[in-house]
């Protein structure tokens, strides 16, 4: 429970790192940083192009995400991301950012949890994305379900690149977004910086199935039918083509804790679910 740890932390201060900026010479298009190469699913591109590709992508898709996240996981997201909320264990006075949560399924969740458990004394969740039709999506069913305009803000950022004072929130969640980021590393340091001691960062990824069966069937079923729903149900074969693909080149489960290990994070621990198809982890800024 996040309350058991609040209590316990250590001050430690990191040093904001600021932006990073390539200079270019005047008459040369030779950048002091060398525009390097990363993955787009299975492709490779330029670092600088990966964002704008992954931007267009949930552009795309957003009117139609929710609906194809019930139909790729036969409904199966829906308990992955209860037992997430569940795992936080919000408490009173708990300020949550929510990054990557442009459609409000993680906040939405945690409104419901400090409601049912009467814990809504100064609770707040900032939902953050970089993608505007999804914040757009998000802030629609945020007004047509009700919730309270108070407990809730949503804010347009690039998780690599936070705006927010450091030591602003004491739990920042993250589900199946982190995975689109072009520097991992850089969400996990801008991470550590905006939590504040004792907060907890938590994270809800696609990752490795264990065992090798089951993985050949999963596999089958990703690239030979969830492409094909992409297309039937929201008319973007590519986009889902590309986040099966995007799955397979994160980090497996040990290489990740360690990740977020490197950016400081301590009790680092991650929980396989539905074996390995998704993994939680968890660390603390202690």
């Amino acid at each position: 429970m996040l309350s058991r740890h609040l209590s316990q932390f250590v001050r430690k201060k990191t040093p904001f790192r600021g932006f990073n900026t390539s200079l270019k010479c005047s008459n040369t298009s030779q950048t002091i940083n060398d525009d390097k190469e990363t993955h787009f699913g299975f492709q490779t591109v330029r670092e600088s192009e990966k964002a704008e590709k992954v931007y267009s992508v949930f552009e795309n898709v957003a009117s139609k995400y929710d609906l194809m996240n019930d139909a790729m996981s036969l409904g199966v997201h829906r308990f992955w991301k209860d037992i997430f909320m569940c795992r936080l264990g919000p408490t009173e006075n708990t300020k949550l950012l929510d990054m990557a949560g442009g459609t409000g399924d993680i906040a939405f969740r945690f409104l419901n949890y400090i409601k049912n458990n009467k814990i809504e004394k100064n609770c707040h969740v900032t939902v953050c994305d970089i993608n505007a039709d999804m914040l757009e999506v998000g802030k629609t069913r945020s007004k047509n379900l009700n919730h309270d305009p108070t407990l809730i803000s949503w804010e347009k950022a690039d998780a690599e690149y936070l705006h927010f004072e450091s030591d602003s929130f004491n739990a920042y969640t993250i589900a199946f977004g982190i995975r689109n980021c072009t520097h991992i590393d850089k969400v996990l340091q801008e991470t550590y910086r905006i939590l504040q001691p004792g907060g907890r960062f938590m994270c809800l990824e696609f990752s490795q199935v264990e065992n090798e069966v089951m993985r050949w069937f999963y596999d089958q079923y990703s690239f030979q039918v969830i492409p094909v729903l992409g297309h039937i149900l929201a008319g973007q074969w590519q986009a889902y083509q590309y986040l099966v693909e995007s799955i397979r080149k994160f980090p497996d489960q040990e290489t990740f804790k360690t990740m977020i290990e490197e950016a400081g994070f301590r009790e680092v621990t991650y929980e396989n679910l539905s074996n390995g198809i998704v993994a939680i982890h968890s660390g603390f800024k202690l």
